[in-house]
Formats: C-alpha cells, sequence, structure tokens
C-alpha cells in the first residue's frame, strides 16, 4: 500500500521552510557578495533591493535602523558585500536577506577583520560600560594627547582657558594620523605614565578621511586607552564614526572641542554650584541645629522621666528593703532569745547552787579551793562549808577514807 503524502497547509509549509533556514548556523550570520539592483527606501525608512549573481537573484531587505547608518544609498550596478541573516518572509513565501551592514565589495574583508577586532575586545570587557571611570568634576591637570601644531591643541586650550582656567594643561606632542600614529601615541601613553599623575587625559585630532581614523582602531592604542592610569577622554574629529578607541575611553565626543567641555566645567556653573553648596551647607547646619535643640529636648525630658521612675524604684526598693531588715532583725532577736533561754537553762540546771538547794552542801578551803576527796583533809584542818544560804566555818575532828566502790 503506497505511503499517504503529508498534507500540509500553506502556512505550515512556509513555516517549516523558515525553521530549516533558522536552525542552520551559517544562515544566522553570513557575508554575501552582488550587485545592486533597485535600491529602493520606502517612506518607513527601510530599504528594499536585489543583489544579482551571474545566474540568480537574491531579495534583500535593510530596516531603518540600519539604513540610516549608511553613508549614502548605493547605485544599480555596484558590487558590494552585504552583512546579514536569512529567512523566510512568510506573507509571500519567499526566502529573502536581512541586511545588517552594505559595504563596497573591496571593503569587505578590511570590514569583516575589523569586526572580529571589535567583537574580540568586546569579550575581554575593554568596551564595558561597567568599567567606565567618572571623570573628575573639578581637574587641576589634564594631559592632552595630539598634535603640538594641529588645529585639535588649539580648540582644547581655548576651550579650557574660557570655561575653567584653574586646570594645568600639559601637552605630550604626537600624531594622532598617519603611517607613524600608532607607534607616536603609544610613546605618548607611556609618557604620559611617567609623568606626575594627572587627573584626566585627552586623546585628540583634528578632522580628516574616516582613513585618518585607522590609528584609533589599532588594538595596541585601544589597549592603551584602556590600561591608562587616569581617565581617558577622546575627541577624534569625526562626526559619524566611532573608532575603538573611543569605545574603549571613558569618555568619547565627536570633536576636540566637545571632549574639552566634557573635561572643565564651566566657570558659571562651578560658581553655581560653590552657591547651591554654601545654601545646602546653610540649611545642613540649621538643621543640624535644630536637630540638635529638638534632641536636647527630648533627652531632657527623658532624663527627667529616668530620674522620677528611678526614684520612686529607688523609694520602692528601700521599703522593701527596711521590711525585709525588719523582718530579719525580729526574727534574729526571737532566735537569739530562744538560744539565749536554752543557755539560761542549761546554766541553771548545771549550777552549784541548784544542786545545793536540793540538799546538798559545798566543801571547800578557806582559800575557796574545792575539797573534792576526804584524803585530801587531815584532822584539824579548817573548811568552809557552803548551803544555799550561807557558809558555816568548821574543823575537822576526825577524818575517815573510804575506798572507790563507797565502802569502810
Amino acid at each position: 500500500m503506497p505511503r499517504a503524502l503529508p498534507n500540509l497547509t500553506v502556512d505550515e509549509l512556509n513555516q517549516r521552510v523558515q525553521l530549516v533556514i533558522q536552525s542552520d548556523p551559517v544562515l544566522e550570520n553570513l557575508a554575501v557578495t552582488g550587485e545592486i539592483l533597485d535600491f529602493k527606501v520606502h517612506r518607513t525608512g527601510h530599504a528594499y533591493f536585489t543583489l544579482v549573481g551571474k545566474e540568480s537573484r537574491l531579495a534583500c531587505v535593510m530596516f531603518r535602523s540600519h539604513a540610516e547608518s549608511l553613508p549614502e544609498w548605493p547605485r544599480t550596478g555596484d558590487l558590494v558585500v552585504v552583512e546579514g541573516s536569512v529567512s523566510v518572509y512568510l506573507a509571500r513565501g519567499a526566502y529573502q536577506l536581512y541586511a545588517r551592514r552594505l559595504l563596497p565589495a573591496g571593503q569587505g574583508a578590511q570590514a569583516r577583520a575589523r569586526e572580529e577586532l571589535r567583537r574580540r575586545l568586546q569579550e575581554e570587557g575593554l568596551f564595558d560600560p561597567r568599567n567606565k571611570r567618572p571623570l573628575p568634576r573639578y581637574p587641576e591637570s589634564a594631559l592632552v594627547l595630539t598634535s603640538p601644531t594641529g588645529a585639535a591643541v588649539r580648540d582644547v586650550l581655548r576651550v579650557s582657558r574660557s570655561r575653567f582656567p584653574a586646570c594645568s594643561i600639559t601637552v605630550i606632542p604626537c600624531n594622532v594620523q598617519g603611517e607613524d600614529a600608532v607607534s607616536q601615541i603609544l610613546k605618548a601613553f607611556a609618557r604620559a605614565g611617567k609623568l606626575p599623575k594627572a587627573d584626566v587625559a585627552l586623546l585628540v585630532r583634528g578632522g580628516g578621511s574616516r582613513d585618518d581614523l585607522n590609528a584609533s582602531d589599532d588594538e595596541r592604542v585601544v589597549r592603551a586607552v584602556r590600561s591608562c592610569p587616569i581617565p581617558v577622554v577622546t575627541g577624534l574629529g569625526h562626526e559619524i564614526d566611532q573608532t575603538f578607541s573611543d569605545l574603549a575611553a571613558d569618555a568619547a565626543a565627536p570633536t576636540p572641542s566637545a571632549a574639552a567641555e566634557k573635561v572643565f566645567p564651566d566657570r558659571r556653573a562651578v560658581s553655581s554650584d560653590l552657591a547651591s553648596l554654601r545654601r545646602h551647607a546653610a540649611a545642613a547646619v540649621s538643621r543640624r541645629i535644630e536637630e540638635g535643640a529638638w534632641l536636647a529636648e527630648k533627652l531632657r525630658g527623658r532624663l527627667a522621666s529616668v530620674a522620677e521612675r528611678r526614684l520612686a524604684e529607688t523609694e520602692t526598693g528601700l521599703e522593701n528593703l527596711g521590711e525585709f531588715l525588719g523582718r530579719s532583725i525580729l526574727s534574729r532577736i526571737d532566735l537569739e532569745t530562744h538560744r539565749l533561754a536554752s543557755l539560761v537553762s542549761a546554766l541553771e540546771a548545771l549550777s552549784p547552787v541548784r544542786v545545793l538547794s536540793r540538799g546538798y552542801i559545798s566543801c571547800e578551803t578557806p582559800e575557796g579551793r574545792p575539797v573534792v576527796s576526804a584524803r585530801s583533809v587531815e584532822t584539824g584542818d579548817r573548811l568552809r562549808l557552803v548551803f544555799p544560804d550561807g557558809r558555816l566555818g568548821v574543823r575537822v575532828e576526825e577524818s575517815e577514807s573510804y575506798d572507790q566502790g563507797g565502802c569502810r
């Protein structure tokens, strides 16, 4: 049985072809060489044209954002190199080249080499806006790298004198265009690194053709701009093209005068800034005084409140302490009274008077020494007998001792 054929709608087929084309990485970014035919610019600003080969044609479109960068419109018969990507225009079911750049064919290889260098420097971060340093607001000294006899240095000096004459200028002479421009610019940056540190450097040149900017696109010059220890401002005298040195600099301007205006503040703006600073300072001082007075009043009230609270807490604490001490003293008195009564009872129980009151008498010598044994007394000794209610003096008429068992 024959295999059923896929049944697609026109839209599905065009979309499928578009997916096939878009999946090819070669067609995403390529350059195509051919002759221009019927170059037309629509009222929207988009450009439409055809590239003609030996045996075929290719429809092309360049949107306004890219067409505006063309220095002039190409003419029919011009041999050009078109850079862009291929895709399908679904509404017509036709593939076409979406152009981003259009160059004369002789410049194609040079343009591709420049684009490759730009991509590599961009990936290294040399053009990253986050790496750009702020320019000093009020520079005290500036370096100018340029030809000492060109119009560029005169423009910079004129702007600096009129806007901010307080800044000192040091010119480091170097050719900024021509065959030896690259080596001289590199030497100028090397010399700048050996001079007493300035606040900012300007790399400027007067007007000229696009070819005169080649030194500013040199990789060595770009790296020198980026590695300079102080901020660099470029003014390379070309209103349309932006060089790689412009992209690597901390700030860029189309002309030397515009570059100088970025570096040197206007005296009137400085005076206005000073007046504004005075007003802000006076307002800040007044505000701080008011804040200080308010804070002092707040602290005064807080201290009074704290003092009252602490005094009340102290009074309460003293009252509690007095009650505690009173209870403690009374408890101690009761305890000591009880102990004293116990001692008195114990002493009374051991008192000889208590013993005598039970019918016993105490015998002692005239000197008061107790007589505790009959053997210590001899006949004729004088003794004293102590009763609970008095004493008697006696003389021993006879003496008789017993053994320890109490028997005769």
